[in-house]
């Protein structure tokens, strides 16, 4: 009987062991083995929990074995919970902003993206000292895609800082958010991305039309709920369609994705099985 024992516990070792050998053969077949690093950036009000779904979404997948958290407190201090290994392959950054309600900006969000854009300028300087990365990328939801969209913005001349390889913006209210009266029923130019009404903070990001990086490939994905607002309940599709306007004339690329549904509320896009696909063929796949 030990013996029978002791030999199923060697065939599932040795089968495990193959198991683990194809899924690092597939990862290498279809996936790029590069030390570049992906940062997830949340949403208002929310924190890395938000991103945990993606980035173990590409985990499992074989992507990466590599998953780390940067914190960064109200004064812009960051602390990450370890080091990304040296050999590390497409490691993934977690953000969790303490200020993540950019509560001192209530009365001007404009300033508090650019506050929030430094944020993520700190994480991108603090990886910088571990490795020196030539390129990043980026995957924002909601409110996170103002806060990157504004690091762009501002640093954009910035020489020293990594390049962008690849930008996924997830439910970014560029052009305003349901219910803001200043953006209200605004449409779209298909051909351009023109929005027929501009908020004060899509108008500072207007220069990204002559200085968007050119070696940046974008991926936009947006929700439709289906109830007859054209939005996620919190973003209209056509705020967040207003991202092709300020970039896609420079973008290496431009893609837009909309998914439909009850899973495209604004809240369940980060916990969707089609936006991780999305987002793991677009950033990694060969």
């Amino acid at each position: 009987m030990k013996k029978y024992l002791k030999l199923l516990l060697g065939l599932a070792t040795v089968l495990a062991i193959m198991i683990g050998f194809k899924q690092q053969a597939h990862a290498v077949t279809h996936y790029v083995q590069s030390s570049t690093p992906t940062i997830f950036v949340h949403g208002w009000g929310s924190s890395s929990h938000a991103e945990e779904k993606m980035a173990n979404a590409a985990r499992d997948a074989g992507v990466t074995k590599t998953i780390v958290r940067a914190n960064v407190d109200k004064k812009g201090k960051d602390t990450f919970n370890r080091q990304i290994p040296a050999n590390a392959v497409n490691p993934i950054v977690e953000v969790n902003l303490e200020d993540n309600k950019l509560s001192a900006y209530q009365d001007n969000y404009m300033k508090g993206y650019h506050r929030g854009g430094e944020y993520i300028k700190n994480v991108v300087l603090a990886l910088e000292k571990q490795h020196h990365y030539k390129k990043i990328n980026f995957v924002g939801h909601s409110m996170g895609n103002l806060e990157i969209i504004n690091y762009i913005n501002d640093n954009v001349n910035d020489k020293k800082l990594p390049q962008v390889a690849h930008l996924v913006a997830i439910a970014g209210h560029y052009d305003g958010l349901v219910g803001q009266s200043d953006t209200a029923n605004i449409t779209i130019n298909p051909q351009t991305g023109e929005p027929s009404k501009m908020d004060s903070a899509y108008r500072e990001l207007l220069g990204l039309r002559q200085d968007f990086p050119r070696n940046t490939a974008v991926l936009n994905i947006y929700g439709d709920i289906g109830d007859g607002s054209h939005s996620d309940e919190d973003v209209p599709v056509n705020s967040a369609k207003s991202l092709k306007y300020l970039v896609g004339n420079r973008a290496k690329s431009y893609k837009e994705v909309e998914i439909k549904g009850k899973n495209a509320q604004h809240s369940k896009l980060h916990n969707n099985a089609q936006v991780n696909r999305e987002l793991i063929k677009f950033l990694w796949e060969k």
